[in-house]
């Protein structure tokens, strides 16, 4: 009796040793879902960051400008913003600007009407012309033109209107204004010339024929006509008795004398402070039309850069 009961015992403690390695084995299984969180959401979230990256791909071609760009207006300021036209779609292959000169009034006009992105003028808006809605302007630079004597010829001061008798062939001897005893010999730039055009604008040069065709009212039987800045001075220095005009930034004081207009000397500094009176600002004139891409294009003018460009062709930056 006492065997069965020793061999039944050990029986009891094999079951019970079978049953705690079971129950313990069974965790073990359930073990193996717990590990899987480990690879869950940081390997599967990562790609995630790479469309924050989209926006700063994009933005060059938000920022890239396109389309075209109509500018019309005043033929004298006309060669410098063509020269900006030029250099701004070198910049900006998509872009297409268009130059057209067809007067300072009619600039005017298509850009408060919305006809034209921007107009070019070479004076200021009048008062009517400021007041209309939607319409601002941008001064773009200052031109000066210097009215040039021979060094020799004692003369040195004239008033706008006598220098447009002058020119209109109604003052003819230099002795008329206290001068010499001599002829006068008017050196006048071409037809089409924008410096000749800025000049009898100014000076009171301009007329209209029996059609209203606009015409110069320059005596040209008793000028002599040079097709350039340079020819204008060449002739003033061979002539003691010429009398010419030039643009400010061709002006050499060695070689001729820019006679003072009304008291006022021709320097850059009065030309920018309005009393030098043979001068005029170049503006671009914002109107109903003025898009994104004509702002883009004024911005450029009025940077560093574009100020810069405005002082190479000849003219007075204003910024």
């Amino acid at each position: 009796m006492k065997n069965i009961l020793i061999k039944a015992f050990a029986l009891l403690t094999v079951l019970a040793v079978l049953l705690m390695t079971g129950c313990t084995a069974a965790p073990e299984a359930t073990e193996a879902p717990t590990a899987a969180p480990a690879t869950e959401a940081p390997a599967a979230e990562e790609p995630a960051a790479d469309p924050t990256e989209a926006p700063a791909a994009e933005t060059p071609a938000a920022s890239a400008l396109s389309g075209e760009l109509m500018i019309t207006g005043s033929t004298s300021a006309e060669p410098l913003v063509t020269v900006f036209g030029d250099l701004f779609m070198a910049d900006n292959p998509d872009v297409s600007v268009a130059v057209q000169g067809n007067g300072s009034s009619a600039g005017i006009t298509a850009a408060t009407n919305g006809t034209a992105q921007l107009g070019m003028s070479s004076r200021n808006l009048s008062e009517e012309e400021a007041a209309a809605e939607g319409v601002s302007a941008t001064t773009i630079c200052m031109d000066g033109i210097a009215v040039v004597v021979n060094l020799e010829n004692p003369v040195k001061d004239l008033t706008t209107d006598q220098i447009a008798s002058i020119f209109k062939g109604e003052i003819t001897n230099w002795s008329e204004l206290g001068g010499n005893d001599e002829e006068i010999l008017i050196i006048s730039r071409e037809a089409g010339s924008g410096t000749r055009s800025a000049f009898e604008e100014i000076c009171g040069l301009l007329g209209e024929d029996e059609e209203g065709n606009e015409i110069s009212l320059v005596d040209e039987s008793k000028a002599l006509i040079a097709d350039s800045t340079n020819a204008v001075s060449s002739n003033v220095v061979s002539h003691v008795n010429a009398i010419g005009y030039i643009s400010l930034g061709s002006y050499d004081s060695t070689q001729v004398h820019a006679i003072n207009v009304g008291g006022v000397e021709c320097t850059e500094e009065n030309i920018v402070a309005g009393t030098y009176p043979i001068a005029r600002p170049f503006l671009l004139v914002q109107g109903p039309a003025t898009d994104d891409l004509a702002k883009a294009f004024v911005d450029y003018i009025m940077s560093a850069d574009g100020q810069a460009v405005v002082s190479e062709q000849g003219y007075i930056p204003v910024a």
